[in-house]
């Protein structure tokens, strides 16, 4: 980024931190216990005991990384309020508690403002503009550090994704910049902090490679074997083997292992979240549920043969499907292997370097989104922040993109239900979304349309969709028995757009055709 561009950054930057401080009175949800419990856990129990404390319900269950950055969080907030330490006082706010578990938050996403800064040196800057809010750095900064998604899932319904993120979009920086092992070396440590990323880790296995351990291909793009280096390949084993020592050793030590791998992978948690993430078993269960519905009202169902645990009852819980076969959790890891594999053998089969790395990642991070067992409806940031960086590089990116982040984001509402914050979430929603389709608009105005008009018209869908789930729903008498239909409704008609955009990126990747200098290359 050139120096005089670091003042609009500065900017953005403050803008938006100063809006993470008006938002600190908002809403949280009961993951703000989640945090405080594990600040409690940390700071009062020896590191034997960690994975074992179960005085609540919310018992820690992240990697050691993030364990230890709890532990630290927890020496600075003895100073604010020594009490929400205390493990017994369960569910315990004070306003000391809520500024310094909110305020964490916000100092913690300095990291990830320097990753989209470093992200916005990377982008490719042929497309010159003289008026600097037309330019991609600028639009790229925007749609990173002001993101919708990221603004109420982390200041709003409370979470440390921030700085998480910071350290995947800083290991992408660092690989564009072919500083290969200081990229390992941050995805490595970000895996032992949160082990949701795990997803992308084959997107990062194999670019890594085929650009670092294998050093030039032929004049047809083909692999040159002979170019193998057996030093870039232990230099990256030593770093994941450091890495995973450092994090997981005490605990193999201690003979902990299995508990740390038993609280990591929950399996009895089940198939969906309870607020339904916008996937493929989100039309599975809801084609499950009508296929019911129909078979009862035909009498081609026993009403006394139907599973007590309803998938429409937003319980985080274990269930059975009634007509459609029940989904297991080798099932959900087979399909989420066969959908990422056809990214990766392209990865593979047709380096495009940087550019193809990031379209593998979010291939990746939508496949396992699609698939995934007990997928939260939050986990499509994984994809909507990478693709961020196609979008302003390329109109067809950019059009899947408006259509990824546009649902995506809107099956982000439910999160947050109560009165107070349904302004505050439609005005963001509405200002980040605006600006979205109209700085993109711009950017490649001399194209094609970003959208065609049954894109257009599906997305336009969700302001009707809305104004009934807020407005007209809730004063039908529906309500009482029937609570989860806006949610359904929500995570379906959003689930129909999730899916289109990853199938519509797949089909632009697959059909690609890369030059033959970049091939060379």
């Amino acid at each position: 980024m050139a120096a005089g561009g670091r003042g609009w950054f500065r900017a953005l930057a403050l803008g938006v931190s100063f809006l993470k401080c008006l938002l600190i009175p908002a809403y949280y949800s009961t993951d703000f216990e989640v945090h405080r419990n594990w600040l409690a856990i940390t700071h009062n129990l020896p590191l034997s005991q960690w994975y074992y404390e179960a005085t609540s319900e919310w018992t820690l269950d992240y990697p050691p990384f993030f364990a230890w950055f709890e532990f630290a969080l927890s020496h600075v907030a003895k100073y604010f309020d020594p009490k929400m330490l205390v493990i017994e006082n369960l569910n315990y706010t004070s306003r000391a508690t809520i500024f310094f578990q909110r305020f964490s938050v916000i100092c913690t996403d300095l990291l990830f403002i320097y990753a989209v800064r470093e992200c916005c040196r990377c982008v490719n800057g042929k497309r010159a503009a003289k008026d600097i809010l037309e330019k991609p750095t600028f639009i790229l900064a925007v749609l990173l550090l002001w993101n919708f998604g990221l603004l109420i899932v982390d200041h709003i319904h409370f979470q440390y994704n921030g700085f998480l993120f910071g350290l995947m979009l800083l290991s992408v920086a660092r690989l564009c910049q072919k500083r290969y092992l200081e990229g390992a070396l941050l995805f490595a440590v970000l895996l032992h902090f949160k082990h949701i990323y795990v997803y992308v880790a084959p997107a990062y296995g194999i670019y890594l490679l085929r650009s670092y351990c294998f050093t030039a291909n032929n004049a047809d793009g083909s692999l040159k074997w002979r170019s193998f280096s057996l030093l870039h390949v232990t230099l990256l084993g030593l770093i994941v083997c450091l890495v995973s020592a450092l994090s997981l050793g005490p605990f193999i030590v201690l003979g902990q292992l299995p508990q740390v791998i038993s609280r990591l992978f929950p399996f009895k948690r089940g198939l969906c979240h309870a607020y339904w993430a916008p996937n493929f078993w989100a039309l599975y269960n809801a084609v499950d549920k009508a296929l019911t519905i129909f078979g009862l009202k035909c009498n081609f169902l026993d009403p006394t043969k139907i599973p007590k645990a309803s998938m429409t009852g937003g319980l985080v819980q274990e269930f059975q499907h009634t007509v459609l076969p029940s989904v297991t959790p080798l099932a959900t890891l087979i399909c989420t292997f066969i959908s990422i594999l056809p990214s990766v053998f392209c990865l593979w089969f047709k380096p495009q370097g940087p550019r193809g790395f990031l379209q593998c990642l979010v291939l990746c991070a939508l496949s396992s989104f699609m698939f995934g067992w007990h997928v939260h409806e939050k986990a499509i940031l994984l994809a909507i922040l990478p693709l961020s960086l196609l979008s302003v590089q390329r109109a067809k990116d950019a059009g899947i993109y408006l259509i990824l982040t546009t649902t995506g984001h809107f099956s982000l509402f439910p999160l947050l239900f109560t009165s107070p914050e349904l302004p505050i979430k439609i005005l963001l929603m509405l200002l980040f979304t605006v600006y979205s389709f109209s700085s993109l608009k711009s950017l490649f105005r001399r194209e094609r349309p970003l959208l065609t008009w049954l894109e257009t018209i599906y997305l336009v869908q969700l302001v009707p969709l809305e104004i009934f789930c807020e407005i007209i729903f809730p004063l039908t008498p529906w309500k009482r028995h029937f609570p989860f239909v806006p949610l359904l409704l929500t995570s379906v008609y959003c689930a129909l757009g999730v899916t289109y955009a990853w199938l519509k990126l797949y089909l632009s990747v697959l059909t690609e055709r890369i030059p033959a200098r970049q091939k060379a290359e």
